[in-house]
């Protein structure tokens, strides 16, 4: 049975990411990339859809959970140990930033005393569907299925029972036993042997050399670290494209069908990724995440997709995989995300404020940026007074979010920033006729007087927590009267009794905006939104205040899905979400400039 989502913890090499949980059982792993078939889908299933547990042998049915665990210094090396009646023993588990064939590295390595070890790794293709041949080839152990091999190299012996790999070994003190799978294409030649423990010194080196570019030195410098660790993993590097989070289908509302994969760039997401990297001094990933989006949106602007592959594919078909149970049985489990398909005006905002920060920080100057941020406008200028189906993708009817019509406005806002700069030519006053007539039009549809607060959408009564960001944009002052009614309506409607914010309300007069059946968590993206307004609207000892609980949400080695369960008390949706981790760097940022942290 899988764990909680917040008992795992995520190791990567950039290219695709595994799920370990306390009891040193890796329950997700996709190879070669992060939108692969998993190898390991028991976190959607049972251990006959795939695991590889690596721990103190036991006797009992439930594995040991870990007695400590945590990542190795500023690194996503990990480290889990366990205190047995015969000794202590330490795992520690990464992949390497590739230089070849992809890797999972794990080292077994006795503390004290002389405890017995097991291995059981349960190899299941296409996500737990295809039981792999497994045979050796010399003294390795391989893996085959299709086009997929998967290479399993020890120094300890092997043995198959049950359509499953096993070790028992025994570890002393200072005793170290590597284990190490492999991927390759099935036709090719077996990998290279690997080295664990050169991979382990370079590993440790890369990450610590990365850290060392952050320019954060404030009083959350931990948790902002951590979380830039976890962007960084949670790019692919040979293109630059930044998936939400590496997983699919990890429910929003366990048992429910809020159930979506993530593995996908999704433009939003990229853009306010690559907004935090730049202010904290990453201006390679700006770099690699901008050329990424002029190849994804090359030779067809007009028609800008929401999200893209990681290499920047266009084709995402959503799909059911009716053999998995899924998490705690919620389902269906999907793969792909029809999503893809969708408008969501606010997108252009997103990427022009992404264009316009790096062009604002020095970026190296890249014309065909420019000319991409005028197209996105042109299309703007033609469209933007139309519904669509805003941030959170609703699946029901398209409807004027006031959102999307505030992201329009900053899509054009910016663009008219870049004409008055000199650096492109545009239609300038048409453009800034534009922004007035998108303003007004938001203040006029959008904004209920007799409440003081703007609303979901022109014409509705609820109120939505992407309203958070209007002044943030810049689309209004902080101190403006609808601004901060705007903030307290949604304390006063959205917030749970623990002080942390939900999207918009799934009952009640718009029930069914989303088209979706069951309810969801606390957003924790909107609840770090709360709190970076309430920091500009002065009300600074609150801001930090809901700054810390939202920090107290993190799993033990600092990690955020994308929503928090108040009755169930625990985290939901896909893990690690790079939703979650970029605003909490941004709001530290605030709160540290603001001198709000209280020592």
């Amino acid at each position: 049975m899988a764990g909680r989502i917040e008992d795992y913890a995520l190791i990567g090499d950039m290219q695709t990411a595994a799920l370990v949980c306390k009891d040193g059982t890796v329950d997700w792993l996709c190879l070669p990339r992060f939108d692969s078939h998993a190898v390991f889908a028991g976190l959607l299933g049972t251990e006959e859809h795939g695991f590889w547990r690596l721990g103190p042998a036991h006797a009992g049915s439930e594995p040991p959970v870990a007695d400590r665990r945590r990542y190795r210094g500023d690194s996503l090396v990990l480290e889990s140990e366990w205190d047995t009646p015969r000794g202590t023993v330490r795992v520690i588990d990464f992949m390497p930033p590739r230089d070849g064939a992809p890797q999972l590295v794990r080292i077994v390595e006795g503390v004290s005393g002389r405890v017995p070890v097991r291995s059981s790794l349960r190899m299941r293709f296409s996500y737990g569907w295809v039981v792999p041949w497994v045979h050796k080839v010399d003294s390795r152990t391989v893996a085959v299925a299709g086009p997929d091999s998967v290479w399993l190299d020890t120094d300890v012996d092997t043995f198959g029972k049950d359509l499953t790999t096993y070790s028992d070994f025994t570890v002393s003190p200072g005793e170290r036993i590597a284990f190490t799978i492999s991927w390759q294409p099935s036709h090719k030649e077996q990998p290279a042997l690997p080295e664990p423990e050169a991979a382990l010194e370079a590993t440790e080196a890369f990450w610590r050399e990365w850290v060392e570019h952050c320019t954060y030195h404030g009083p959350y410098r931990d948790a902002v670290v951590r979380s830039l660790i976890t962007l960084k993993a949670l790019t692919y590097a040979p293109t630059g494209g930044i998936v939400a989070a590496p997983t699919t289908s990890l429910p929003e509302d366990i048992g429910g069908v809020r159930n979506w994969d993530y593995r996908f760039t999704w433009l939003r997401d990229a853009a306010i990724t690559l907004s935090s990297l730049l202010r904290t001094g990453y201006r390679e990933e700006a770099r690699a995440w901008r050329e990424w989006l002029l190849r994804a949106v090359a030779g067809d602007p007009e028609n800008l997709q929401i999200m893209y592959g990681i290499a920047g594919e266009r084709e995402l078909s959503e799909a059911e995989l009716t053999w998995l149970p899924g998490y705690e049985n919620s389902q269906p489990v999907r793969v792909g995300n029809g999503a893809a398909g969708q408008l969501q005006l606010d997108v252009y905002g997103e990427v022009t404020e992404a264009l316009h920060l790096a062009h604002m920080t020095g970026l190296a100057r890249n014309d065909y940026a420019s000319v991409l941020q005028l197209k996105l406008i042109r299309y703007l200028e033609e469209h933007w007074d139309e519904p669509d189906e805003g941030i959170w993708e609703v699946r029901g009817p398209r409807r004027h979010f006031v959102h999307s019509k505030v992201m329009a406005w900053v899509a054009v806002d910016r663009t008219v920033k870049l004409i008055e700069s000199g650096d492109v030519d545009g239609p300038l006053d048409r453009w800034r006729d534009l922004r007035d007539e998108i303003h007004r039009d938001v203040c006029e549809k959008g904004y209920d007087a007799e409440r003081n607060t703007f609303t979901q959408s022109y014409g509705s009564k609820e109120l939505d927590a992407s309203l958070l960001l209007i002044p943030q944009m810049g689309f209004l002052p902080p101190d403006d009267k609808r601004v901060i009614g705007t903030i307290e309506a949604i304390q006063r409607e959205l917030s749970t009794s623990d002080g942390f914010v939900m999207r918009y309300p799934t009952a009640g007069e718009d029930a069914g905006v989303d088209g979706l059946e069951g309810d969801e968590g606390a957003f924790l993206a909107c609840s770090f939104w709360l709190a970076d307004d309430l920091a500009m609207i002065g009300r600074v000892d609150e801001a930090r205040r809901l700054f810390e609980k939202l920090l107290a949400l993190r799993n033990d080695l600092g990690l955020l899905a994308e929503e928090w369960d108040p009755h169930l008390q625990r985290q939901v949706g896909n893990f690690p979400q790079a939703f979650s981790h970029v605003p909490l760097i941004d709001t530290a940022l605030r709160l540290t400039a603001s001198g709000a942290y209280g020592g």
